[in-house]
């Protein structure tokens, strides 16, 4: 903001050590920085009602223009305003009206068309060879009830371990 660089600021610490001392160092700090918390609130008051005049000046200029545009418009029509007249209408343009009218209306209308009927198409779900088979509800079906479940091959025996003894063991305070 001021172009102050680190090693300026640094200075000014210790100045402000040795001046003020380390006990009243807090408070003139904590005083300097509401200091300048109040100086912001002041210029953005500022700088807002400053924005606020500018936009009452832009409103003021175009509220002008427009003024000047509709007065031009009223002067316009305070002119001799004269429409276009347009020919009286002759009976030949009737009688073409009147015959086209005719052979419309000579015009056979066209045969409705048959209804249609949409059948709901039958929606397939695809199949994944990568996912594992679904577990079955117990009663997901009759047919499902009715056949007998597979029954699994047992799994073969595991030979018993071994089981070590206590004698065995090292570090027992036993002799071995």
């Amino acid at each position: 903001m001021f172009d102050i660089a680190w090693s300026e600021f640094m200075l000014i610490g210790a100045v402000a050590l040795v001046v003020i001392g380390p006990k009243d160092l807090p408070k003139a700090m904590r005083t300097v920085g509401q200091a300048v918390g109040k100086i912001r609130r002041m210029a953005s008051e500022f700088q807002g009602q400053f924005n606020d005049a500018m936009r009452e000046a832009e409103l003021h200029d175009l509220k002008k223009q427009v003024e000047d545009v509709g007065g031009s418009v009223s002067s316009a029509m305070n002119t001799d305003f004269k429409p276009i007249d347009m020919p009286a209408s002759s009976g030949l343009d009737d009688a073409a009206l009147k015959e086209a009218e005719a052979k419309l209306a000579a015009i056979p209308l066209p045969d409705p068309l048959p209804p249609v009927e949409i059948a709901p198409a039958a929606v397939s779900t695809p199949v994944v060879e990568d996912e594992k088979p679904k577990r079955r509800r117990k009663a997901a079906s009759a047919e499902a009830a009715a056949e007998p479940a597979p029954q699994p091959e047992p799994a073969p025996a595991k030979a018993p371990r071994k089981r070590k003894t206590a004698a065995a063991e090292p570090g027992e305070g036993s002799a071995a």
